[in-house]
């Protein structure tokens, strides 16, 4: 059990408990994916390993978190590795990831840097995870920006897959199967300043797509990396709305970040170097995220 300290806050009137940030101290983990499956978070992380350094990621596996109140979070190790996906080529890579549920089993989509996206199966959430198709579900062989896969399934029970990076988001449909893709990935409009870190959510009817810019420090006079924008759209696949910044920027090179409404409230996920000040070693963290009336996102008020 990660035991994290308490924070009482008061919002819209009510008194809200959740756990301190970073929420998981006893491993470096970054690009949070949380899915909310019989009332509790699974939260899926990547794995920075305690011996990276600088600006070298070193990350091998796919860990697994679990809450039913935001506060106390139940650390049940590594659920699945590189070592899952016998065609890789690179022994480095374990890069963001995302599990959703469909009919009873558990799809994980999966980037192995530099070979595309594969993706692993399940009966239970909690694993053991299985390659059934042997090779990538997604990959562009020219280039190395198939990365950060994410994976809508929508109200009428179509799924979406998302991926992106180098400045070009994708998105296309999944067949049923949700291991074969249905026609071809095409690149999302009206983005603004994309840079990777897909994440699609839905509110009130629309469509979210949000992911992290290209800002450095200096730039437009704002402090931090890669905030988090988003764009709005009627339809899953676009065109998109560009709608502004709804997080600042990150004390760490790298920012990832994802949206989950749980138990009638919404919340924002991301990761910090709060706890090691080394890029290559970072923290989920999460706070939470409120809608204006009008559906747009207030800015979140990061406490780390």
């Amino acid at each position: 059990m990660t035991s994290a300290l308490a924070a009482l806050l008061a919002c819209a009137g009510q008194t809200v408990l959740y756990a301190q940030d970073p929420i998981i101290q006893t491993k470096y983990t970054a690009d949070p994916a949380p899915m909310v499956y019989n009332d509790t978070v699974f939260l899926y992380t990547s794995h920075d390993e305690d011996d990276a350094q600088g600006y070298g990621f070193k990350m091998l596996d796919w860990q697994l978190y679990t809450s039913t109140d935001m506060v106390n979070w139940t650390d049940h190790g590594p659920i699945a590795s590189l070592k899952d996906f016998t065609w890789r080529k690179r022994d480095n890579g374990a890069w963001a990831l995302q599990v959703v549920e469909r009919n009873g089993k558990f799809y994980m989509y999966c980037p192995l840097h530099g070979n595309g996206i594969g993706v692993l199966v399940s009966d239970s959430p909690y694993g053991p995870f299985k390659d059934p198709i042997g090779k990538p579900l997604v990959w562009q062989k020219e280039h190395w920006d198939d990365i950060d896969p994410t994976v809508y399934i929508d109200d009428d029970g179509q799924a979406y897959i998302y991926n992106g990076g180098g400045g070009t988001c994708k998105g296309g449909r999944l067949k049923d199967n949700m291991m074969e893709l249905d026609g071809a990935m095409r690149t999302m409009e009206g983005l603004v300043d994309f840079h990777e870190a897909t994440w699609v959510h839905k509110y009130n009817g629309k469509y979210y797509l949000s992911y992290s810019d290209n800002h450095n420090p200096g730039q437009e006079g704002v402090e931090g990396y890669n905030r988090m924008r988003y764009a709005v759209s009627d339809h899953p696949l676009g065109p998109w709305k560009y709608m502004g910044i709804y997080m600042g920027g990150s004390d760490c090179f790298t920012n990832h970040g994802s949206i989950v409404e749980y138990k009638g409230e919404w919340f924002a996920f991301y990761h910090s170097i709060a706890l090691s000040g080394n890029p290559a070693l970072r923290s989920v963290c999460v706070d939470r995220l409120y809608y204006n009336p009008d559906g747009t996102i207030r800015m979140v008020e990061r406490r780390k």
